[in-house]
């Protein structure tokens, strides 16, 4: 009697186990035939939103940073109304070099201030999901530069836009359309060279953005200062950030303005920036030519959409083949290092960086097209003497 009681027991076990298994696949079935750009957030993303005092549909915040090749999405605090880091991303691929993006065709990806509003995600993209940065911004524009279908994507493939894998934009993508459902109008993305600190500053401070990256981190102060949105406006050419807009003043990128900025914010950004640039100065104090030409070099070589033209003189004397007075006769300390346009140069190119953080031999490049075709792919040149290589593997771990 037991045996049979036993028997017939196992049975309904296994019959409800045989039955939880096939739900549980219907539902992977029903996710997978689900439209990507409709899918919800992963349990484990929704329980880290829970977790930090968020919701699902509060509003969110971007930050890039090319040098780190990492993404961050922010998203307010129910409690507090201010901003926290919900999750880094790992950039997959971006193209070009530190540097802003000046013309069409250029591949460079941007850097500066864009506004993220519905219109601009696409949930039919040729490259998994996208959002538009929407470059060119005034800014932009009001400098004369060119460019369109600046993308944050998928497919991890770019020739001027921020490509994530395919897993990590439609988290992305989804957090940025639960934000809009929530009721956010747009939000921002902050795009940078590299994290706005004084370390970073000092070791780029001979390259020719060095200025326009000193503005950038006007903005990224009061961010950090406040965990809010900073109102940005572009007037006389130039970022200007406030905590909100004078009443009644007219913003114009060719203009003078003043956006308001609470006393608080003003001082603390300036105590801020006092401190950074007293260290910044004594790090850079601490470098001299052949540290700025080795960091010169790493940049020119990190783009493989093509031959990169590295100036010999400068790389001898990143190698210290050649005295710095030879290289840079007269140029002082902190002045931006250059080359005559009709200096000889030496070509050469960086192994693209991996998922992994690790380089390859060749990376494929690619961008969003407005057709949505996809474009032509283009491939790394190796390096073009062995000792080049050498060079570059050991200038590329100091950058990377």
């Amino acid at each position: 009697m037991m045996t049979a009681l036993f028997s017939r027991a196992a049975r309904v076990a296994a019959f409800i186990v045989t039955g939880l298994a096939v739900l549980i696949l219907a539902g992977c079935n029903d996710f997978e035939g689900m439209a990507k750009h409709l899918r919800p957030l992963s349990h484990s993303t929704k329980s880290l939103i829970a977790k930090k005092g968020m919701s699902e549909t509060s509003p969110i915040l971007v930050r890039l940073f090319k040098e780190e090749s990492e993404l961050e999405v922010w998203k307010q605090e129910k409690a507090t109304g201010r901003y926290a880091l919900l999750k880094t991303y790992d950039i997959c691929k971006w193209s070009g070099k530190l540097g802003p993006k000046q013309q069409e065709g250029d591949r460079q990806a941007p850097e500066g201030f864009y506004t993220i509003t519905p219109a601009q995600l696409n949930p039919n993209s040729s490259y998994y999901l996208s959002f538009n940065m929407g470059y060119p911004n005034a800014y932009d524009r009001s400098l004369g530069r060119t460019g369109s279908h600046l993308m944050v994507h998928g497919a991890c493939s770019s020739r001027g836009c921020y490509a994530m894998d395919d897993d990590q934009i439609q988290e992305i993508y989804t957090l940025a359309r639960l934000a809009f459902q929530g009721g956010q109008k747009s939000f921002q993305v902050h795009a940078f060279p590299f994290r706005m600190t004084p370390e970073n500053l000092a070791k780029h401070r001979r390259n020719e953005n060095y200025a326009f990256w000193k503005m950038l981190k006007e903005g990224s102060d009061v961010f950090e200062l406040t965990r809010q949105e900073p109102k940005v406006a572009v007037c006389s050419k130039q970022y200007v950030f406030g905590t909100e807009r004078q009443a009644g003043m007219s913003y114009s990128p060719s203009a003078s303005c003043a956006p308001k900025v609470d006393d608080s914010v003003r001082l603390a950004v300036a105590k801020k920036r006092a401190e950074d640039e007293l260290r910044e100065d004594k790090i850079a104090s601490n470098l001299n030519d052949r540290d700025y030409a080795k960091i010169a070099v790493a940049d020119l070589m990190r783009d493989p959409r093509q031959k990169n033209e590295v100036p010999p003189t400068l790389l001898a004397l990143a190698r210290g083949t050649m005295p710095a007075e030879a290289a840079t006769p007269s140029a002082p300390q902190n002045a931006p290092m250059s080359t005559p346009a009709d200096a000889p140069v030496m070509t050469a190119s960086i192994p693209e960086r991996s998922e992994s953080g690790k380089t390859g031999a060749q990376t494929q490049v690619a961008s969003e097209t407005p057709t949505g075709g996809e474009p032509p792919m283009a491939t790394a040149y190796a390096p073009q003497q062995e000792e080049d290589a050498g060079l570059l593997s050991r200038l590329i771990k100091k950058v990377w």
